[in-house]
């Protein structure tokens, strides 16, 4: 197996506004394994509030890569737990078990849906974010837009935008990125009307979750309150929702497990993206058909996109139907 990775430059189509700031480009990584002319295709990218030093990613693959090399094709759950030796950060530990999925199906020519016997049918339709921005601005995105779900970010709690929000009578959800106050969380769960919202995205900074009841009108979802299996116990009376992003967690491999668990606890699951190239998206794709939400827009916000496979159209999750994660570089 041959290992090869490359620091590549996503372009936004317009600025990409959220509580942690405004961003018109993201840098990414992109991980290729080959084996017997199929190439497998994995990739993180750089949050600064994830402090995402791809720099140390490219160190680290560098100082790792006769131990990838060297070993057989197995199972990739197998190649996980050899992954796992390594001691490497999630993103990077995403992108290399994704990268050996997509390898892996093409190699048994057989989709990663196929591999793992998961549904196809009925998969869950992606939202489109609306960044943050002037109420009347925002709105006029979602009435223009082709797509019927939206995720609105805010920054801080408008209840006059939360009003004119529920006026629309559009499937919404809210994600604040961390900016709500306490006082903003008991005012949002204790109004009857904020259960039209689809759901509420990490409404408070990592840690700081007590103040939210699970059984309210609000949908809690958490984001960067929930980065693994371990979170799950924890945030039981606090949210109802979690958002799975592969970046977080690790990978599809330990996406699955998330899943399997959530589900046993109870908890409404979405598939997330960061603002990623096709790359990552169609290995979100996969994983649609297993659950209640999905919010994988992140190719459609960039205009630079180096890859095709499984996509978003208009909030349609289209597989591609090739091996692997159908996944080719264009």
């Amino acid at each position: 197996m041959e290992l090869r990775f490359e620091l590549k430059h996503l372009q936004l189509k317009e600025t990409f506004s959220i509580a942690y700031g405004n961003y018109n480009k993201r840098e990414a990584l992109l991980i290729e394994l080959s084996h017997q002319n199929s190439k497998g295709y994995g990739e993180c990218v750089a949050i600064d509030y994830y402090k995402i030093d791809l720099q140390y990613f490219v160190l680290k693959l560098k100082e790792i890569k006769g131990k990838i090399e060297a070993q057989k094709i197995i199972h990739p759950k197998e190649f996980f737990h050899f992954l796992l030796s390594l001691d490497l950060h999630p993103f990077l530990l995403s992108a290399l078990d994704c990268a050996y999925w997509d390898l892996f199906g093409k190699l048994e020519n057989k989709s990663f849906i196929e591999l793992n016997q998961l549904p196809s049918d009925n998969l869950v339709e992606s939202s489109i974010t609306i960044s943050v921005g002037d109420i009347d601005k925002q709105i006029q995105k979602i009435e223009k837009s082709s797509w019927n779900k939206f995720k609105v970010k805010c920054k801080g709690l408008d209840t006059n935008t939360v009003e004119k929000l529920l006026e629309l009578n559009k499937n919404i959800a809210l994600d604040s990125n961390a900016s709500f106050t306490d006082e903003d969380c008991l005012w949002l769960q204790e109004n009857i009307n904020v259960q039209k919202f689809t759901y509420l995205e990490q409404p408070r900074p990592i840690d700081n979750y007590k103040i939210l009841k699970k059984e309210s009108f609000a949908n809690w979802m958490a984001d960067e309150d929930c980065q693994n299996l371990d979170s799950l116990d924890e945030l039981i009376p606090y949210y109802k929702s979690i958002n799975i992003k592969l970046m977080k967690c690790g990978g599809l491999t330990p996406a699955l497990e998330m899943i399997k668990k959530a589900r046993e606890l109870n908890y409404k699951i979405m598939i997330g993206c960061m603002t990623e190239s096709t790359v990552g998206i169609s290995a979100g794709c996969v994983l649609t058909g297993l659950v209640d939400y999905t919010d994988l827009d992140g190719a459609n916000l960039i205009s630079n996109d180096y890859a095709t496979g499984n996509s978003v159209e208009n909030g349609k999750i289209m597989l591609s139907q090739k091996p692997g994660l159908g996944i080719d570089l264009k």
